[in-house]
């Protein structure tokens, strides 16, 4: 079982590098599912399913693991249900075919991982920290969205890029000067960042 898995993980990659889905990089996935099961973490919420990649590393670090994960894009969330399928996790994963900022959940979670539109982060914070536990967490990839954010705005062509990498720091100074969290930033992969809810 585990030789297929790896198969099947990766043909996932594979398909992701063809069809230029972005799915983390290998040094991130190791990053996450480490602090995942260093930390015990079980009821995790994740922003942005892509074609299930994150989420299915992210369950098989733990059988009791339970994953709800938000997708807004058909053909990717279609590829996640098929994906997730063929790994045998569907009692693990839970998908939502979403927007994530027209969701409202009830359930709480030990730890959210935010990789959905990075313009958008700020908002995917402050809408779901409230299904935040006392001793949770909130990750978050691609904190310097592809180095961009650690270049010259004028060098960057593109307007609308531009208006994303603004973006993306507005929310690292929102993240460094929020007094309920302990945020860390690792230089790992495209950047990572750590939030700790504090007291806990």
């Amino acid at each position: 079982m585990v030789n297929e898995q790896y198969k099947i993980i990766k043909e996932i990659k594979e398909y992701a590098s063809v069809n230029k889905v972005p799915i983390m990089m290998d040094e991130g996935i190791d990053f996450l599912t480490t602090y995942i099961i260093k930390n015990k973490k079980r009821h995790i919420l994740e922003i942005g399913t892509a074609i299930g990649y994150s989420a299915i590393m992210m369950a098989l670090c733990n059988k009791e693991i339970q994953i709800t994960s938000i997708e807004r894009d058909e053909v990717r969330y279609m590829e996640a249900v098929k994906n997730i399928k063929r790994m045998g996790l569907e009692n693990q994963i839970t998908l939502l075919y979403q927007d994530a900022l027209n969701v409202r959940l009830d359930d709480t979670f030990d730890l959210i991982f935010l990789d959905g539109a990075k313009g958008q982060n700020r908002k995917f914070f402050e809408l779901f920290e409230r299904n935040l536990e006392d001793n949770g967490s909130i990750i978050t990839d691609n904190i310097y969205f592809h180095g961009l954010v650690m270049k010259n705005e004028n060098e960057i062509e593109s307007k609308n890029v531009r208006g994303i990498v603004r973006k993306i720091k507005d929310y690292i100074s929102f993240l460094k000067t929020n007094e309920n969290y302990e945020t860390t930033i690792y230089e790992i992969g495209d950047g990572i960042s750590v939030s700790q809810k504090k007291g806990s």
